[in-house]
């Protein structure tokens, strides 16, 4: 048994639960923050759980009593159930930040997001980095784990090849490497074992926009057609959706296409294949349907 014991915050996210899965098999004693009774079943391996929600720092008072290390993950993509990118992404981890500062816990990693200090001006990135800066300034041992896109993050386009077309803006060079959850949870503990102040992390194969778009009509054992939209039209879809709309619907859209404009390469980790993840999940999309 591993003598250090663990909080995670965010466990029931797509990134959380392989976390808490790493930290099991590498002995750590876990304690896991969820926000309702009912997801109390998700957990079966693991040594204490608390609930409570992040938002409300009465409700997580004490969690981090008799922790040494916090592993946060907490963030939303899609604004909803009246929550803000500032409600969560900052504030949500501001009050468990304080929780940990008031228990002298040993180290804090908050999984933020890759290039987030250089877009700052996007709703998402300035919750987030706004946090970052607080985490630096706590005086406690900080981790900021860069992610690039997760692999589920990548269904959209297997959604648009479902239909037999992807659509890219602009010409569909950009590249990027997404990670998957279980290679980026050995990343997250191994970097926090090494104090690590801050890296970036994706996963082992480069990809373009374009590759992407194959790999997921191939998924789907469709003719590869892609449609390539002027890059305007991008941009006037950004500005679009920031005139007309509240930064509740355009803040996720907003993200997405800015992020595609960019190429997002991060560090190379892991093992795990896009080709492979898009065949499994193909496969459970057709189970699902019968």
């Amino acid at each position: 048994m591993n003598a250090k014991k663990v909080l995670v915050a965010g466990a029931t996210g797509y990134l959380g639960q392989f976390l808490v899965k790493e930290l099991k098999k590498r002995g750590y004693w876990v304690r896991v923050l969820i926000r309702k009774e009912a997801q109390k079943g998700m957990f079966k391996e693991v040594d204490d759980i608390f609930v409570g929600q992040v938002t409300d720092p009465d409700s997580i008072q004490g969690i981090t009593k008799g922790i040494d290390w916090v592993f946060s993950s907490i963030g939303i993509t899609r604004q909803k159930e009246g929550m803000l990118y500032m409600d969560v992404d900052y504030q949500g981890n501001s009050n468990l930040l304080k929780e940990a500062v008031k228990e002298k816990v040993e180290a804090f990693q908050y999984i933020s997001a890759i290039n987030g200090d250089k877009l700052r001006q996007l709703k998402i990135f300035e919750a987030k980095e706004r946090f970052v800066d607080e985490l630096k300034n706590s005086g406690l041992q900080y981790c900021i784990i860069r992610p690039n896109g997760f692999f589920s993050d990548m269904k959209d386009f297997l959604s648009m090849a479902k239909a037999g077309r992807v659509y890219l803006f602009g010409e569909g060079h950009k590249k990027l490497n997404p990670i998957h959850g279980e290679d980026l949870a050995k990343v997250c503990l191994d970097q926090m074992m090494l104090g690590t102040k801050e890296i970036t992390v994706g996963g082992p194969d480069i990809l373009s926009q374009n590759d992407l778009a194959v790999l997921a009509l191939k998924a789907w054992q469709k003719p590869i057609k892609i449609t390539h939209l002027p890059d305007w039209t991008r941009r006037f879809m950004i500005w679009l959706l920031r005139t007309f709309t509240s930064s509740k619907t355009y803040g996720p859209v907003e993200f997405f296409m800015t992020a595609m404009a960019f190429d997002n390469i991060a560090n190379c980790y892991g093992s795990h294949k896009l080709e492979d993840f898009y065949k499994l999940e193909v496969e459970k999309m057709k189970k699902n349907k019968q």
